[in-house]
C-alpha cells in the first residue's frame, strides 16, 4: 500500500498481468457515460414526458366517465406503466428481491433508535444501564476467561472501588485516566468504575511502546495513567519523559503480588492501587461524585490513521450505546447469549460490541488473554458459547488448525466480526457448522457503519436499493490512490453506479448520535475525515478513505484502503510512522516502508527498503531494536537493503517500482531478509520464497 499521493500505483489482475493506475482510474472514476447507457437513459425521459401528460388524460377521463373506483385502478396502472419506463422493471424485481433484507434491517434500525432515545431521554448513562442489569441478576457470570469467573455484582462492586479509589484522589468529571491493561475482568471495571464519576478513560494499546506509547498518553491528555504490572518496565522506560502532572498507578495480578515492591513503586514512581482498592467502599460510589451524562465523554480508542501515531478517537456514552444496541438489533443478539472474543478490549470490536452485551443486555462474555487458533471452538465448547467473534485473520489462523473433535461439537450458532475473506468463507461455516456469519464494517471514529445481516459470502454490508435515505450512506467517486473526492460541475459529488468503486462516506448530521462524527481529541486530525458540499452546499459527510464497490441488489464489498496506511494482522499500520522508527534506528538513512502481498494471507505484510550501499546496518541489531520500538504487527516483515535510491521530481522517495518487485530474491539484486517466527531476520533465499508462494511458511 502507497503513502505518496504523488506516486503511482501498480496492481495486479488474476492473470497476473500489470494494469497501471492510470488505467484503474479510467476505469473506476471514469465511467465514461457509455454512449449506449446515455441513448438508452435519453429514449427513457423522452418516453416518460410523453406518458405523463398521456396517462393523466386518459385517467381524468376514465374517473370523469366511469366514476372514482374505475379512475383509481386507472391511476394505479398508469403508474406502473411509467414506473416500468424509469426506473424500469428491473427495479420491481431488485425490490421483489431485496425487500425482506431491507424490512428486517429496518426494523432493527427502528429498535436502535427507540433503545437510544429512550435513554437520551432519561439521561442515562452507561453505569446506569450496568446497574440495572446488576439489580435483576447479581450472581448472573458476566465476564469469564481461563481464570477468571467474575458475576455482575463482582464487576460492579470492583467498579464501585475504583470509583471510589480516584474520587478520593481528587480526580472529577472531565479528568483522564489512561488505561494499560491485559484482557481481564479489571479492565472493564476499571474504566466503568472511573465513568461513574464522569472520568474519561483512554484505553491504550497493550503492543506500543516507547515513543509510541509516551504519545498515546500525551495525545489523551491523561492526567494518571493505570497499567499492570506486566507492562511495567514499558511504563517505567518513560515515566521520566511523561508531563510532571501524569500520576501512575499499578495493578498488580494474582502471579504479580509478591513483586509489588519492585521498580517504579520503590521508587515512587507509581502508587500500588491493589492496596487502595481493598480498603475503598464496594458498595455504591460515595455521594459527592459527579455522574455522567448521557452525552459525555466514555472512552478514546486509539486509531492508527494516515498521519502517523495513533489518534484518540471519541466514544460518548451514546456512542456506546449505539454500538452496542446497533449489532445486537442488527444480527437478532439474545440477552441470554454468551458470547465469545479473544480480540483485545481495547479495540471497538472487543471492548464496545462484545462487552457492550455483558453491559447493556445482561449476556455473559467469555474473554481470553491472548488469541489461539486452536482454542478458539476448544474454548467456544467448554464455555458453552452461542455467539463468537472474529477478525479475518483469526478465521485463517482457526481454519487452518488440524481437525478436532470439537470443530462442530459445540453450541456456536453465529460468528461475526469484520474481514472473512470469500475465499474461505464457504469452507470455514461448513467445517465448523456455523449457521449464520455477521460481517460488519465500520471505522471507531467514524458515522458509517454497515452489517451484513443475511450471511451473503463476501459482502461487508449493504445499502438498500429501494430506499437508500433511510440510512444516509454512500460510495461517491474518488481518487482511487489519493481518496479525494471527484467533483462534477456544480462543485459537488456523484453517487458511483453499482460495480464502479468509490469511497464510502457517512452523512454527518450533528446531535443525532447516530449520524454525528464525533472524531478524535485532535480536531485538527478530525478535520481530516469531514468532506463539506457532497450532495448539496453546505454538507457534510464522515469519509472513510475505503474503496468500496456496490452490486446491483446493493450489497458492498470492500476493495482497498487508501492513504498511508495498510493492514496487518488486524490492525492499520501507518508506513510514515514506522519509516521514521526505521530510520532512527538505521542511523538516519534513507527507509521506505510499503506493504506487500503474501499469497493466502489477509492484509498486506510490511516492507521496508533501506538505502544502505556500504552495508553498514548490523540486521541482527536491528531486528533486536524493531522488537523494542514497534509493536509486532507494525514491525517489516521483509526487509531489502537498498544499494541505490531513486528520488521523484520533488525529491520524494519512489515506493511504486519496489512495491512492484517485491519480495522475488529472482528479480532483486539487493540483499533480502525475512522475519522468522522466532521474530529474527533471516536471509530471503529462492527457496525460501518459494515456500512461501507455495504457503508452506506462516506470517
Amino acid at each position: 500500500m502507497m503513502t505518496s499521493s504523488d506516486d503511482s500505483d501498480l496492481l495486479m489482475e488474476e492473470e497476473g498481468q500489470p494494469l497501471t493506475i492510470w488505467q484503474k482510474v479510467s476505469i473506476a472514476i471514469d465511467p465514461s457515460h457509455n454512449p449506449m447507457e446515455q441513448k438508452r437513459s435519453n429514449w427513457r425521459s423522452y418516453l416518460q414526458w410523453i406518458m405523463v401528460p398521456v396517462l393523466s388524460g386518459g385517467t381524468a377521463m376514465i374517473w370523469y366517465y366511469l366514476g372514482a373506483w374505475s379512475g383509481l385502478a386507472a391511476l394505479y396502472g398508469s403508474v406502473i406503466a411509467t414506473l416500468l419506463v424509469r426506473p424500469g422493471w428491473r427495479w420491481f424485481y431488485i425490490a421483489a428481491v431485496t425487500g425482506p433484507r431491507d424490512i428486517v434491517a429496518l426494523i432493527a434500525y427502528i429498535r436502535v433508535l427507540m433503545f437510544v432515545k429512550r435513554q437520551e431521554r432519561k439521561n442515562l448513562n452507561i453505569g446506569d444501564i450496568f446497574e440495572a442489569s446488576v439489580a435483576r441478576h447479581p450472581d448472573k457470570l458476566a465476564i469469564v476467561s481461563e481464570s477468571q469467573q467474575w458475576t455482575f455484582r463482582q464487576l460492579n462492586e470492583h467498579s464501585n472501588r475504583v470509583a471510589n479509589v480516584f474520587h478520593s484522589h481528587g480526580y472529577k468529571k472531565g479528568d483522564v485516566v489512561g488505561l494499560l491493561l491485559e484482557n481481564r475482568a479489571e479492565f472493564v471495571a476499571t474504566w466503568l468504575g472511573l465513568s461513574k464519576i464522569g472520568v474519561i478513560t483512554p484505553l491504550i494499546n497493550t503492543n506500543l511502546r516507547g515513543a509510541s506509547l509516551q504519545h498515546s498518553i500525551t495525545v489523551g491528555q491523561c492526567t494518571a495513567l493505570i497499567y499492570g504490572a506486566s507492562f511495567r518496565s514499558a511504563v517505567m522506560d518513560i515515566a521520566k519523559d511523561l508531563p510532571a502532572h501524569v500520576g501512575l498507578y499499578q495493578f498488580n495480578d494474582e502471579g504479580s503480588q509478591a513483586h509489588a515492591a519492585d521498580e517504579g513503586l520503590s521508587q515512587g514512581l507509581a502508587q500500588q492501587l491493589n492496596g487502595l482498592l481493598d480498603t475503598a467502599a464496594k458498595d455504591k460510589v460515595a455521594a459527592g461524585a459527579t455522574r455522567a451524562d448521557h452525552h459525555d465523554k466514555l472512552v478514546y480508542i486509539y486509531t492508527s490513521g494516515t498521519t502517523g501515531l495513533p489518534k484518540a478517537a471519541v466514544i460518548t456514552h451514546s456512542r456506546y450505546f449505539f454500538i452496542a444496541a446497533g449489532i445486537h438489533y442488527a444480527l437478532g443478539f439474545r440477552d441470554q447469549d454468551v458470547f465469545y472474543t479473544p480480540l483485545p478490549l481495547y479495540h471497538t470490536a472487543g471492548g464496545v460490541m462484545s462487552i457492550g452485551q455483558a453491559l447493556l443486555f445482561g449476556s455473559t462474555v467469555v474473554i481470553r488473554k491472548k488469541f489461539s487458533a486452536s482454542g478458539y471452538f476448544a474454548d467456544c465448547a467448554r464455555f458453552q458459547c452461542t455467539i463468537g467473534q472474529y477478525i479475518g485473520e483469526m478465521a485463517r489462523y482457526i481454519l487452518s488448525t488440524p481437525s478436532a473433535p470439537h470443530d462442530r461439537k459445540h453450541q456456536v450458532r453465529m460468528v461475526f466480526g469484520n474481514g472473512l475473506r470469500p475465499q474461505i468463507w464457504p469452507h470455514f461455516v461448513e467445517r465448523f457448522n456455523i449457521q449464520r456469519v455477521g460481517e460488519f464494517y465500520g471505522a471507531t471514529e467514524g458515522n458509517a457503519n454497515i452489517m451484513n445481516n443475511d450471511s451473503t459470502v463476501g459482502a461487508i454490508g449493504f445499502v438498500s436499493r429501494v430506499l437508500p435515505q433511510i440510512y444516509p450512506i454512500s460510495i461517491i467517486r474518488a481518487d482511487p490512490h489519493t481518496g479525494v473526492p471527484l467533483r462534477n460541475k456544480k462543485g459537488l459529488c456523484d453517487r458511483c453506479e453499482p460495480n464502479e468503486t468509490g469511497v464510502f462516506i457517512g452523512k454527518i448530521v450533528k446531535g443525532n448520535p447516530c449520524r454525528e462524527f464525533l472524531g478524535y481529541v485532535d480536531t485538527k486530525a478530525s478535520s481530516k475525515k469531514v468532506v463539506y458540499d457532497v450532495f448539496a452546499k453546505g454538507d457534510m459527510a464522515f469519509i472513510s478513505g475505503d474503496l468500496l464497490v456496490s452490486d446491483e441488489r446493493g450489497y458492498l464489498y470492500f476493495k482497498d484502503r487508501t492513504g498511508d496506511t495498510f493492514r496487518w494482522k488486524g490492525e492499520n499500520v501507518s508506513t510514515s510512522e514506522v519509516e521514521a522508527q526505521l530510520s532512527n534506528l538505521a542511523g538516519y538513512k534513507d527507509v521506505i516502508v510499503y506493504g506487500v502481498s503474501i499469497p493466502q494471507t489477509e492484509g498486506r505484510a510490511g516492507m521496508a527498503a533501506i538505502y544502505d550501499p556500504t552495508r553498514e546496518v548490523k540486521v541482527e541489531m536491528l531486528g533486536q531494536e524493531l522488537t523494542k520500538a514497534l509493536p509486532s504487527y507494525a514491525r517489516p516483515q521483509f526487509l531489502r537493503f537498498l544499494r541505490k535510491i531513486d528520488l521523484t521530481g520533488t525529491f520524494k522517495l519512489r515506493k511504486v517500482e519496489l512495491q512492484q518487485q517485491g519480495f522475488d530474491p529472482a528479480a532483486i539484486e539487493d540483499e533480502l531478509f525475512y522475519a522468522g517466527s522466532d521474530g529474527v531476520y533471516a536471509p530471503l533465499t529462492q527457496s525460501v520464497y518459494e515456500r512461501i508462494q507455495r504457503n508452506e511458511m506462516r506470517f
